[in-house]
């Protein structure tokens, strides 16, 4: 699996949480253009605001970032912030799957 991701420091929380919100909608309207496996995007209490993507192929991942130019480029022209990229593999990744724990109260039993 392959990773690239952008970390960028905004000088509040407040406009990291404006960016953010634009990241999640562009990313969110891309998901079929660049087959992510996964999209994570993640503020931080000072500013921060770091976002992963994830693909199974390395062709899909050069092609996201040939495009990130693009897609920082409203961000780029509304705030001030520092940028960081780097692109990566993923050695370890787990993420646990939804689960339906209920109970059927007659008898006592767990339902899947």
């Amino acid at each position: 699996m392959f990773s690239s991701i952008i970390n960028l420091k905004f000088p509040s929380t407040a406009e990291a949480k404006i960016a953010a919100s634009h990241f999640s909608e562009i990313l969110g309207s891309k998901i079929s253009y660049y087959d992510y496996l996964g999209i994570q995007i993640t503020i931080g209490k000072s500013g921060e605001l770091s976002i992963g993507v994830r693909f199974d192929e390395a062709v899909r991942l050069k092609k996201f970032e040939s495009d990130i130019p693009s897609l920082l480029s409203d961000i780029k022209k509304s705030f001030i912030y520092k940028e960081e990229k780097y692109s990566g593999v993923c050695i370890y990744s787990f993420e646990r799957e939804a689960q339906n724990s209920a109970v059927n109260i007659s008898t006592g039993k767990t339902v899947n």
